[in-house]
């Protein structure tokens, strides 16, 4: 109680809370009284209060959350808990994620426009985040804490504008304002930042990783920045470090290094984050691989007679330049040497680190390297916190490794566990990120594991986790293929369905092909093939009215349809066999491809099966105006099996020829 004095009164007052409280005084006031040893103690009895702990305002819920671990089979908590509103197709997922974001900056958009409608308290003590921004014109008053809150606050555009009304009303800026103002400017290059808070437009973005290419300058050129910079008389090294760490960051890599030579010739001390911008752009300063080296070199020669300590930073910036070299021998020489170098300075290596030394060693149509080996027996069971922006490529790189370079399964699941180890999940980078790990891993997987082991892994990861994109689905359709396991085609056709991915021909044609090569004579089974048949022809229409209210030119396949029509006719399914069938008569001119003669000549047997002479004959008829030359065949095999009055048969005639229903002689002589 005396912990909380502010509660101490609402504890007392609430009624359940009064009555145990006083039951345990008088239980203590008892069991004190009847022996003078405890009086005696607890009179000598110190209370000592623990001191304060300093705590985030998430740490109770990652306490919590500690409790109850990783669960794959669940959907992530910003999707409602209900299985009818849960996201299943990844543009559903991110559709779902940014509007709800959209929904938070409307909400953020009215509060701020209408702040005078809103009095009340949302918290207290007041919560920054709810509280409406300053909004500043050409005509506020405004003074040196407004840019320096601003600054604070890292809102780019209003600091700019601030400045500006300053410098118009001659009011005197610090000089640490000055400075702290030029880093703003050349760390975000004169542009509002996204807000932290905006965490899943932030996790949509679609990083591309760098492959070691000229980057494009984006750098402003005669802005503020430089402005401010050249408006010092005194230039200090903080001064040059900000300046040149801005236009290095951007791609200014000539100006960059035009200032760190001016700083060179005068003597200035820059650090060791400026020093490592600069090794940066050694790879756009230069051309040639050995000048290259030769500038890494130099750099390195200025830090060390500068006094300074390289860093981590300073690591991932040679491995940098290095990845860029060509060939296979002078960079793998380069990188290990600059790897014992900062061993021998105890620099531990980060994950970006062994991204760059990833992207040495096992470079597309080289010699393989089984370097990753070593690495994870490096940090194997370790965890990782972000120390470089590149850290977030390693784990999409290392199971890029697993399954191009190596075909090593077992050491995709190392990556993967060393992935999920503790929280170096955050560093998996962005959702695109993230579903090219799981592509590399699925596809590995699919094609090294035996097949009820890889659906363990499907089943746990899909969907909630990740959505096989079109062609993962093709390679565990094929894969099922091969192992004869098409007990799990009803599940993948189902999740092909919810992945909107029954538009594929490619697939589509692939599944019809498995249950047509399949055997299957267990009537629930044919049944179950049927079904899944017709559902795919119901699809393709509903899809192709779609597109065509849309006024796209779409049209169906005849290949596809002829496989329906087999799978229909194997299940003694007349009605629809007819309606397909009917399908390819009516629009033979607007069909692509022709269906193949298996779905003709098993619906010609389907009818004569069950008795239908004018639709074998219609069919019959089909054939020969696309020109099969199995016709004539058909037509004898419908003579021989069906009796026929002189109308049909006079039908048949007209169709292929008196002449082409003659018994050939090869044929004669067997049956005599």
């Amino acid at each position: 109680m005396n912990m909380f004095p502010q509660y101490a009164s609402k504890l007392r007052s609430h009624p359940v809370l009064r009555s145990a409280l006083m039951v345990s005084i008088r239980h203590r006031s008892s069991s004190t009284s009847s022996s003078p040893i405890s009086q005696t103690a607890s009179a000598k009895e110190k209370i000592v209060i623990p001191a304060r702990i300093e705590r985030e305002p998430t740490d109770i819920l990652n306490a919590l959350s500690s409790t109850v671990g990783f669960d794959p089979t669940a959907a992530h908590y910003k999707y409602h808990d209900d299985p009818f509103l849960l996201p299943i197709t990844n543009a559903s997922k991110k559709t779902y994620a940014m509007a709800q974001e959209a929904g938070r900056k409307a909400a953020r958009w009215i509060r701020q426009e209408n702040s005078k409608l809103f009095q009340h308290k949302e918290a207290d003590p007041p919560i920054k985040a709810f509280i409406p921004t300053m909004i500043y014109t050409e005509e506020s008053q405004v003074e040196e804490s407004d840019l320096q809150q601003l600054i604070d606050n890292a809102e780019v555009k209003d600091a700019l504008l601030v400045y500006q009304l300053l410098k118009k009303n001659n009011v005197e800026i610090k000089p640490e304002v000055q400075q702290s103002l030029l880093e703003l400017l050349c760390f975000f290059n004169h542009e509002e930042t996204l807000p932290e808070e905006f965490i899943e437009e932030r996790w949509f973005r679609q990083g591309v990783a760098e492959k070691g290419f000229r980057q494009r300058k984006t750098w402003k050129d005669f802005e503020l920045a430089e402005q401010l910079f050249h408006e010092v008389q005194d230039k200090q090294p903080k001064h040059y470090c900000a300046l040149i760490r801005g236009m290095a960051k951007f791609y200014q890599v000539e100006k960059a290094w035009a200032l760190y030579q001016e700083s060179i010739e005068k003597n200035i001390q820059l650090d060791t984050n400026t020093f490592n911008s600069l090794l940066q752009i050694v790879s756009s300063l230069k051309e040639s691989y050995e000048k290259r080296w030769e500038q890494v070199c130099e750099v390195m020669t200025a830090i060390k007679d500068q006094g300074l300590r390289p860093n981590v930073g300073t690591l991932n910036a040679i491995l940098h330049t290095i990845s860029t070299i060509g060939g296979y021998n002078h960079p793998r020489n380069y990188a290990l040497k600059t790897l014992a170098e900062f061993r021998r300075l105890e620099i531990e290596p980060s994950l970006a680190s062994w991204y760059y030394i990833l992207s040495i060693f096992c470079r597309p149509r080289g010699p393989t390297s089984h370097v990753l080996h070593d690495i994870m027996n490096e940090i194997e069971n370790k965890e990782f916190t972000i120390m470089d922006p590149k850290d977030t490529l390693f784990f999409t790189m290392a199971m890029d490794v697993c399954r191009n370079h190596l075909h090593d399964n077992d050491l995709a699941k190392r990556v993967n566990a060393l992935l999920h180890y503790k929280d170096n999940y955050n560093l998996i980078g962005d959702s695109y990120r993230e579903s090219i790990y799981y592509r590399h891993y699925f596809s590995l997987l699919c094609s090294a594991e035996p097949l009820e082991s890889f659906m363990q892994t499907y089943h746990m990861l899909v969907p909630n986790v990740y959505i096989p994109e079109p062609t993962i689905m093709e390679e565990i359709l094929k894969s099922i293929d091969v192992n004869c396991a098409m007990e799990h085609l009803p599940l993948i056709w189902s999740h092909m369905i919810q992945f909107e991915h029954t538009g594929r021909e490619n697939l589509l044609t692939l599944v019809l092909q498995m249950i047509i090569t399949t055997p299957a004579t267990d009537p629930e089974t044919v049944e179950r093939y049927t079904n899944i048949a017709w559902d795919m022809y119901t699809r393709l229409e509903e899809m192709i009215a779609s597109e065509q209210r849309n006024r796209q030119q779409t049209s169906l396949s005849g290949p596809i349809l002829g496989d329906i029509l087999t799978i229909c006719c194997r299940g003694k399914d007349m009605d629809k066999a007819q309606i397909l069938f009917e399908k390819l008569h009516s629009h033979q001119n607007s069909i692509v491809g022709d269906p193949k003669l298996e779905g003709l000549r098993s619906f010609i047997q389907l009818c004569i099966d069950e008795r239908k002479p004018s639709l074998a004959i219609g069919c019959l008829q089909y054939c020969a105006e696309n020109g099969y030359p199995e016709s004539a065949e058909l037509g004898r095999h419908i003579m021989t099996s069906l009796t026929l009055d002189e109308t049909l048969t006079g039908k048949i005639k007209r169709i292929v020829g008196p002449a082409a229903l003659e018994q050939p002689k090869a044929d004669q002589a067997k049956s005599e």
